[in-house]
């Protein structure tokens, strides 16, 4: 990926932004061209709490590549404050203490680099809320 490429996709990386549908409301997340609810494509930007609840989650311990030294990893369903549904990267927990129903918040995490010298890519995972 290019330098000004990374840059220019960084609101996207660096903070919960879905988009809501002009006509219903419908809130979508990762954003989509077209509405699944009413098949709208008018769509205002949308800002998602940061914390929600984990609802089931899965470890991974055959992680595809580029991904084995983070490996065993936690990925879950987080249920956010409105509602919304995502799945996420479960971070800052070992994988035999973490259990459905905790409650969790956004953080900014590492998610890997290109090479030695490349650039480091960020992304939201969530964490147990203390």
């Amino acid at each position: 990926m290019s330098v000004p490429r990374y840059w220019r996709e960084i609101p996207r990386r660096s903070r919960l932004e879905a988009a809501k549908c002009k006509d219903c409301g419908a809130v979508v997340y990762p954003p989509r061209c077209r509405c699944a609810k009413c098949g709208s494509v008018e769509f205002e930007a949308y800002r998602l709490p940061e914390t929600g609840t984990l609802v089931t989650y899965t470890i991974v311990r055959n992680p595809p590549k580029w991904f084995e030294k983070a490996s065993p990893y936690i990925i879950g369903l987080v249920k956010l404050e409105d509602g919304t549904t995502i799945m996420s990267q479960i971070t800052d927990i070992e994988p035999e203490e973490v259990k459905a129903g905790i409650p969790v918040e956004a953080v900014l995490r590492k998610v890997m680099e290109d090479g030695d010298s490349g650039i480091i890519e960020y992304a939201i995972k969530f964490r147990p809320r203390l």
